[in-house]
């Protein structure tokens, strides 16, 4: 009788315990039983939400937990719990800890998807979100502008999260420093994949920025430490730092077209990331510097191919007495025990130093002021065939001290400037992009430089020890160098991975039976080819273009499109992620349609155009951009264009925004196109931004611009990037071919002109400043 009274207390026990358990994790279904959950926690609460779709969510997390028994909201299954729709998660309190959810499909309906604030005053602290995804959460239009991930408070963490796909206006990860509430902050950005951010096409398109000029002044004190960062091209500054004290330790920029920036920060740590680029871009970059205080150092950087802002080292020049908002003079920087390994002019010093614009920049824009109290020491610059310039210098070095710094230039010497040592090194290549010199006994690698306070720089790139065995660059042992993988794995959540199956394309015929072709585009999946096989198609609606679509002629000989559209409605509608590829195909259309038209609203991502070996004809434009519309690349070779009103109108935008990244002309023939035969714009002057390029190369233009009342048959106001080489201009009723801007990089070399006005170079233009 005793031990059955014992088993029935024990079982009421056990019972009573897991009662009061299931209270503690709250399972929810929807928002409504979310709120009440959230309003009901408390410290040690843990809220789960059931694995599904949760569309149309806005998330205000706000509870005060202690750091013993953190308040914890996660998905019932990682990855299993989609945000879609209209929604955000925001966070306000203390001690929150969020992990498991995937926000895909859908947008914020507010400032930010994910923000350490809840309204105006209701600021997390001590919080955290773990093991999340953010992919293609973008806005419908591109000119809306929004952040990604917001930064307020002090304490708070974001990691192991994966970041990718946003391709509208405003930076993906922003933390903010206005009152004392958000400064000296020591926020932690560790171990998250940022994965490709699509060029925009304009400035506001960074991955990370910390402040902004007006907080310049304030401590931040931001740990941004072992991420992985992909292909993030949205803009020329990968990260722009605007505050003081941050260090960026242990990541890898791989593939990413831009740099670090020191925008407006002050004593910063670039310690221990690795750049990686390739031969592929001229615009992956490296890490350029601002401002005072800064230590760069144990960085590894590999084909970095970019320019002036997007050089390996970029050292800018400043505006004396400058506002807080433009650019202060460098100094008291120290720049050592670094690698470059086959880059391009891989330092470049005064950049931006443009003294000969004063006439046509207010005085408060001419950067004049050089490097000062800088120290350059221990680097090593390796390359594997001669570079000319690994050096380029636009204004004064005196202010610098260059320090035991070692080049081997492919075997030729270098002693341009006197800031290297010539040696001839024995580097072991370990994998694809990482060199190391081999441990040979070589006095300069070892006789390293010791400047005030170098004993901090008491590791290297990969961990090791510098107080036995210090020596000249960002690697000291090649032992450790071989036994170095990048593990993707261990970046973003442990339950995803960015990587995509490759498929092979279908390819698919169609007829010209009516319908068919549109039946086919339709059903076909992104990255499929569809041939045609009759002589000649009539169309008479416009083809959607949402995907990657390959159309070209079954056999040798061209196929025609013949559209018979309505009135302003375009043959192609280019829809966002639409990639159309035409080969081999003759397209005629009325002088009242367009042969490639831009959704007027809501063209959320890029679109790009590749045309080959066609005849395009007849129609009224061939393209014409909308505002907030983008192509990322449009690419025209060995096709003739003829007998339309109009070209390509790439200018719909105002200051700042251009229409399209990449365009290019090689071999085409450009026959009696009356008006914005090329109209590629961009307005407004704003240095930071390197945009867009345009390249004509071994085209004929004949009887073109006739009714252009600009009389200018290229106009390429304030495109920072223009190559016209090779081109025949014939019979072209124009004053000008071309108004070129010389002090950017626009170039026109070995052109034929005859009876077409002339090709005319402004090197200095006056430009409506954008702040």
């Amino acid at each position: 009788m005793k031990n059955n009274l014992l088993l029935v207390l024990s079982i009421v026990l056990l019972f009573s315990c897991s009662k009061n358990s299931r209270s503690e994790d709250n399972h929810v279904k929807n928002i409504d039983e979310l709120n009440i959950a959230i309003k009901q926690a408390k410290p040690g609460s843990e809220i789960v939400l059931a694995n599904g779709i949760w569309k149309d969510v806005q998330i205000k997390l706000y509870g005060h937990g202690t750091k013993e028994a953190p308040i914890t909201m996660r998905a019932e299954t990682p990855g299993e719990v989609f945000i879609e729709g209209e929604s955000y998660l925001h966070l306000g309190g203390d001690f929150l800890i969020v992990s498991g959810l995937y926000f895909r499909n859908g947008h914020t309906p507010s400032s930010g998807i994910i923000r350490y604030k809840i309204g105006k005053d209701s600021t997390a602290f001590n919080s955290r979100v773990t093991e999340c995804v953010i992919e293609g959460f973008t806005q419908p239009s591109r000119t809306k502008i929004d952040r990604w991930i917001e930064f307020y408070g002090k304490d708070n963490q974001l990691d192991h999260c994966y970041i990718a796909g946003k391709s509208n206006d405003g930076v993906t990860l922003l933390v903010y420093h206005d009152g004392n509430e958000n400064t000296n902050n020591h926020h932690q950005i560790v171990n998250n994949y940022f994965g490709p951010r699509p060029r925009k096409g304009g400035p506001r398109g960074e991955t990370i920025r910390m402040g902004d000029s007006k907080t310049s002044l304030s401590p931040g004190r931001v740990n941004v430490s072992n991420n992985y960062f992909e292909a993030c091209n949205g803009e020329v500054e990968i990260i722009s730092d605007k505050t003081a004290y941050n260090s960026y330790t242990n990541n890898i920029f791989n593939k990413c077209e831009g740099s670090l920036v020191l925008r407006h920060a002050n004593f910063g740590t670039v310690d221990g990331n690795i750049f990686i680029g390739g031969d592929e871009s001229n615009f992956y970059g490296g890490v350029r510097v601002i401002n005072a205080g800064h230590w760069i150092t144990n960085n590894y950087f590999y084909k970095i191919r970019g320019v002036e802002f997007r050089s390996g080292l970029a050292i800018m020049n400043g505006i004396p007495m400058t506002p807080i908002n433009r650019y202060r003079q460098v100094s008291d920087a120290v720049i050592a025990h670094n690698t470059w390994v086959d880059c391009k002019s891989p330092w470049q010093i005064g950049v931006g130093q443009n003294i000969a614009s004063a006439g046509v920049l207010p005085k408060s824009e001419i950067r004049s002021a050089a490097p000062i109290r800088t120290t350059i020491a221990n680097n090593l610059v390796y390359n594997s065939q001669e570079d000319k310039t690994p050096v380029i210098n636009y204004d004064d070095m005196d202010g610098i001290l260059f320090k035991n710094n070692i080049i081997d230039n492919g075997g030729s010497q270098y002693s341009t400037y006197d800031v290297f040592k010539n040696e001839k090194l024995k580097m072991k290549q370990v994998n694809d992009w990482l060199y190391v010199p081999e441990n040979t006994q070589n006095q300069s690698m070892d006789s390293v430089f010791v400047g005030f306070d170098f004993g901090k720089i008491d590791h290297d790139l990969l961990g090791d020890t510098r107080a036995k065995n210090n020596r000249v660059g960002a690697i000291n042992k090649v032992a450790s160098a071989e036994k170095f993988v990048i593990d993707k794995k261990k970046y973003g959540p442990k339950w995803f991975s960015p990587e995509k199956a490759i498929t092979k394309p279908n390819v698919f015929t169609a007829s010209s039976a009516e319908g068919d072709l549109a039946n086919n585009i339709k059903k076909a999946k992104s990255g499929d080819i569809i041939e045609l096989s009759d002589e000649v198609y009539t169309i008479g609606t416009s083809l959607k273009i949402d995907k990657e679509i390959t159309l070209r002629s079954k056999g040798t000989d061209k196929v025609q499109l013949v559209f018979k559209v309505p009135t302003n409605s375009p043959a192609f509608e280019m829809n966002p992620k639409g990639v159309l590829r035409l080969d081999n195909l003759d397209i005629k259309g009325e002088n009242s349609s367009l042969a490639f038209g831009i959704l007027e609203q809501n063209m959320s991502s890029a679109y790009n155009l590749f045309i080959d070996n066609c005849v395009i004809e007849d129609f009224g434009h061939i393209l014409k951009a909308t505002k907030g519309s983008f192509a990322d690349s449009i690419s025209v070779s060995n096709t003739t264009i003829q007998n339309c009103d109009n070209g390509f109108t790439l200018a719909a935008e105002e200051k700042g925004n251009y229409n399209a990244e990449m365009v290019t002309f090689v071999n085409c023939k450009f026959i009696n196109v009356k008006s914005d035969v090329i109209n590629f714009y961009r307005g407004g002057y704003d240095e930071s931004t390197i945009g867009g390029f345009l390249t004509l190369s071994k085209n004929t233009f004949t009887s073109c611009g006739g009714k252009d009342k600009t009389g200018t048959l290229i106009k390429t106001p304030g495109i920072i990037n223009v190559l016209i080489s090779g081109n025949i201009f014939k019979n072209n009723p124009v004053k000008l071919v071309a108004l070129l801007w010389g002090e950017k990089n626009n170039h026109e070399l070995n052109n034929t002109i005859e009876r077409s006005g002339q090709m005319k170079v402004e090197q200095q233009r006056k430009l409506d400043l954008m702040y």
